[in-house]
């Protein structure tokens, strides 16, 4: 008998496994398998709770690490060491028994490097060595997937290089983590501003990349410009017509036009020049990788990008879509036969009905193109009425996109015929555009109307060539406009895109090919990270640099933590050792000099006055008086209430920014640290609902009413 272990990332993972088999046992840690055609002996599916095993913290190797010091960096242990996080220690223990008593162990955790990097953190942790491994490598977690995965393992070759290549990134990472986040605190403590920086490989580029983007806006200055438009009055009908001018001062528009003997005050005679029509055509968008949806959903829904990731994680586990932490837009032509054989099925879950073309076009089926994934697209499951009532508001826009995204490549192109109008007044030459919708295509599958499809939509009267009409011309002032901030969909593209950021030829070229910073999977979860490091805002989708955003930027300003190009070039290396060209020795030597180098330059930084003076914004936004109980600490704003910095030593004060219901004025904050009690305040609202007057005061360390002493305004 073969006893066979296979390891999940996580329980719903082990049971989608599980429901593709007989099931002999359910268990609190793992779940038995009865024997079968694939399993003669049967099988154990055990589980991690995603990472089990962690990297151990600087503290944990010496105790000098545990305080944060400048004389202690660089911190660079002699060998990496791992750990069993705590509150999965009997899960790890039940796994690590199973493997032991294994003949044979099934790596099914993701088909990614960070599913490579679970199964094999674990193994390593568990101590069990020279036991044959095989690879799961499945793109949907459907019954006859999940069986046919099973029946065609793969060996491990690929899975080890790409948990070397994880594991590398994963050590990097904690070591410019660690050293560059306690750097720059220090240096900024020093300074006089306490606060703690997360600094980090991707996230710091990330922030800095927002922040160039928002100084830009800051910075802009508005500057108007002129331009020639025309009206043209023909025995069909009128149309309008601009010219190929745009000067910056409205003189030299009127210049040229006295140069042609042109005034804007009469009617001037026009002669049409040239009149084309042309049958234009556009084809259905690609297929969604996961980037490519997110950014749609944010557009259409505002879903930040990891409200979709949890979403297609979702839709995933309940068989409906396919692998979503894809970079991939293409299919193979088994992803193209399955999904032409249900075509109509999927049509009725739209209520769409029209005439597939079943021809495989290279544009989405090309597997050449196609490396670990393909393109998120539906599985063979047809979901029920019931399913699909059973869907969320958000599974149910994501489930419906990715449909209409794929029948879309099965629908006729989008066809309309454009017409364009040159018509000649003296020597000046103007424009005209309109479009006529011949075939609505496959954008009769989205109900949105694209804003490009709406220019150019006048219908134009019936003219020819060589006929004449007469026009009345107009100088119009427009105003240049600064670049748009970014929306939460839109930081997606900007890390996917960064290599139009990097002026560097050879570097922008790196970042193309890894396709800018972080990877599918994780820049999700890098956005929620600065988002929680308290770097940006998000609100109504629009992202701001927050204050302790920018004290970041300004400290790593010059330095490669700030530039995509660090990443680039760790992007590239690192891409190389999943690869088996590349060492992970050279590459954690090189990141050793990176580090040396930059804890030798930043304290000469921040001795700069850009620095000095954006710790002194950043203090006076943060700091609002002295705190009139213990006379010793500041108010510090705290977000819901200002809070003294001398809690550590025992002083609890703190003012609440909302009592009772009533939001306090500055005003009022000021008088209760300067004077300890209020003027009288309207609008509170006791728990009954009823509102009241009274005055605030400070009393025994606390904020408290004061009925009797009603002081007026």
């Amino acid at each position: 008998m073969t006893n066979i272990v296979i390891l999940a990332e996580k329980p719903s993972q082990a049971k989608a496994y599980a429901d593709a088999f007989s099931i002999s046992k359910r268990e609190k840690t793992h779940i038995t398998l009865k024997p079968c055609s694939i399993f003669p002996s049967g099988a154990t599916i055990t589980w991690g709770i995603g990472h089990l095993v962690s990297m151990k913290m600087p503290g944990e190797y010496k105790d000098e690490w545990k305080q944060w010091a400048l004389t202690n960096l660089p911190i660079i242990p002699d060998r990496y060491e791992f750990k069993v996080m705590k509150d999965k220690q009997s899960q790890f223990n039940a796994v690590k028994k199973l493997f032991m008593d294994a003949d044979v162990l099934i790596n099914a955790c993701d088909v990614d490097r960070e599913g490579s990097n679970i199964f094999y953190s674990i193994l390593n942790m568990t101590g069990v060595k020279n036991k044959p491994i095989k690879r799961l490598w499945i793109n949907s977690l459907e019954v006859d997937e999940v069986r046919k995965g099973f029946s065609n393992l793969l060996d491990n070759q690929k899975d080890l290089l790409m948990y070397n290549e994880a594991k590398t990134r994963q050590i990097s990472d904690w070591l410019v983590g660690i050293n560059a986040s306690q750097l720059y605190t220090l240096l900024l403590q020093q300074k006089g501003l306490n606060t703690t920086l997360s600094v980090g490989r991707v996230q710091s580029p990330t922030v800095y990349m927002i922040y160039q983007r928002q100084k830009e806006i800051e910075n802009f200055v508005s500057k108007p410009f002129y331009e020639l438009y025309a009206e043209f009055k023909h025995e069909e009908g009128t149309y309008k017509g601009k010219a190929k001018i745009k000067e910056d001062s409205k003189e030299k528009v009127i210049s040229l036009l006295e140069k042609n003997n042109i005034s804007c005050s009469s009617t001037e005679n026009g002669v049409i020049i040239d009149v084309t029509k042309q049958l234009k055509k556009t084809k259905s968008p690609l297929l969604h990788s996961l980037s490519t949806l997110q950014t749609t959903a944010n557009k259409r829904w505002k879903y930040s990008p990891a409200k979709v990731l949890e979403v297609m994680q979702s839709l995933y586990e309940k068989k409906l879509v396919t692998y979503p932490r894809t970079d991939c837009n293409y299919i193979t032509d088994s992803e193209f036969e399955y999904l032409s054989n249900n075509v109509e099925e999927y049509q009725k879950l739209l209520g769409v009905s029209f005439t597939a073309d079943k021809t495989p076009k290279k544009r989405y089926v090309d597997g050449s193109k196609v490396q670990e994934h393909y393109a998120i697209v539906m599985t063979k499951t047809i979901p029920s009425d019931g399913t699909l009532k059973a869907l969320n508001g958000e599974e149910k826009n994501i489930y419906e996109e990715i449909i209409r995204t794929t029948l879309a490549m099965f629908h006729g192109d989008y066809e309309y015929e454009e017409t364009t109008i040159t018509t000649k007044v003296k020597d000046i030459e103007f424009f005209t555009k309109g479009k006529v919708e011949v075939e609505k295509g496959w954008k009769s599958l989205f109900h949105e109307t694209d804003e490009k499809d709406k220019e150019g939509t006048e219908v134009l009267p019936p003219v020819q060539k060589g006929e004449t009409t007469s026009s009345s011309l107009e100088i119009k002032e427009g105003f240049t406009k600064p670049p748009k901030p970014y929306t939460e969909g839109g930081l997606i593209n900007m890390m996917k895109t960064a290599g139009k950021l990097v002026e560097d030829e050879a570097d922008s070229e790196i970042l193309k090919e890894v396709e800018g910073i972080g990877t599918e999977a994780t820049r999700s979860g890098i956005i929620e990270t600065i988002k929680k490091n308290g770097y940006i805002e998000v609100k109504k989708n629009i992202v701001t640099v927050t204050e302790k955003g920018k004290i970041l930027c300004e400290a790593i300003e010059g330095n490669l933590l700030s530039s995509p190009s660090m990443t680039a070039k760790w992007e590239s290396y690192l891409k190389k050792i999943g690869e088996g060209k590349g060492s992970q020795e050279n590459f954690l030597k090189n990141i050793q000099k990176f580090l040396d180098a930059t804890i030798d330059e930043a304290p000469k930084k921040f001795d700069t006055e850009s620095v000095n003076v954006a710790v002194k914004e950043q203090v006076n936004t943060q700091i609002i008086g002295n705190c009139p109980v213990c006379n010793d600490g500041k108010m510090v704003d705290r977000r819901k209430f200002f809070g003294c910095s001398n809690y550590k030593n025992g002083c609890t004060f703190s003012i609440s920014k909302n009592i009772a219901g009533k939001k306090l004025t500055q005003k009022n904050i000021k008088d209760l640290l300067e004077k300890g009690e209020t003027n009288k305040i309207k609008g509170f609202k006791s728990k009954s609902g009823k509102t009241f007057e009274a005055t605030l005061v400070i009393k025994n360390g606390k904020v408290t009413f004061d009925f009797a002493n009603r002081r007026n305004d």
